[in-house]
């Protein structure tokens, strides 16, 4: 199988690259490959003619997409329906990753595969229109949103706490955002399953089993690695962010075998 990894250098794509280290794999990303730049990349994409594209490349930064919006909007949105194009012209399968942000997070219960996304912030916003861009342009696409990523090779929440937690006695943690602690690790070997499995085109969620708000997760941070610090339960209103958080982003996974618990996930990523 020949794929196509974008994002390669990011903290999902590297374990992407890991996980299909057997296959013939091509890894692309920065500055070789821009996704704001069509014409070159399908050049590029059409000249190595591979069965499988992955799109791990996107604008992360929830807060840095409130000022730098266009930019935000080109990676997150335009570039999805123009890589979307590409693909359907060449016959590959093209997978792409959205987010729990696209929810408006009203729902305690979580959000289903079939829920009509209502994002709060740009961020949100930018990668809603992806997912549109893409469905609108591609035939056999992976649409997979997950959540809350963590793994090696990154910025994390995971890593942050434990840097903090050498610098303070202690640290206010929200309460009040609840969703589903992903670990990268575990996301690319379900991904290389739906591929291998040949699972039907279309939307998926994907995420660890279970759910937690950010200062329960610090908790089991400090419980998993003995952490000397102090965690104090905050809200949201006193840590005011540039965008707006959706309190429940938890996503419903009705479609494909349940990932292992959060919690044994996150002890294998702290025992590496």
């Amino acid at each position: 199988m020949k794929l196509l990894i974008l994002g390669a250098a990011g903290m999902l794509g590297q374990a992407l690259v890991k996980e299909f280290a057997a296959e013939d794999i091509i890894v692309g990303d920065l500055p070789d490959f821009d996704l704001t730049k069509p014409k070159d990349l399908q050049k590029q994409i059409f000249a190595m003619a591979p069965e499988v594209i992955i799109n791990a490349a996107a604008f992360t930064d929830v807060d840095g997409c409130e000022t730098a919006k266009k930019v935000c909007f080109l990676v997150n949105g335009q570039a999805v329906g123009d890589l979307a194009k590409i693909a359907k012209n060449i016959g590959a399968t093209l997978v792409h990753f959205s987010t729990d942000y696209v929810f408006n997070g009203q729902e305690p219960n979580g959000y289903k595969e079939t829920d009509q996304p209502q994002p709060l912030n740009v961020y949100g916003q930018s990668k809603a229109e992806g997912e549109n861009l893409l469905q609108q342009n591609a035939d056999k696409f992976y649409l997979i949103r997950t959540a809350w990523l963590f793994g090696h090779g990154g910025k994390n929440f995971i890593d942050t706490i434990i840097n903090l937690s050498n610098e303070k006695k202690e640290l206010p943690v929200v309460n009040d955002q609840f969703g589903n602690p992903t670990y990268t690790k575990d996301l690319a070997a379900a991904i290389k399953n739906i591929i291998l499995d040949k699972k039907p085109f279309g939307i998926y969620h994907q995420t660890n089993q279970g759910s937690c708000s950010w200062y329960e997760l610090a908790l089991k941070i400090k419980e998993i690695n003995g952490l000397e610090i102090n965690f104090i339960s905050t809200s949201s209103a006193t840590l005011p962010h540039s965008a707006v958080r959706p309190k429940y982003s938890i996503l419903i996974n009705n479609k494909l075998p349940a990932l292992r618990p959060w919690e044994e996930a996150l002890a294998d990523y702290l025992s590496k």
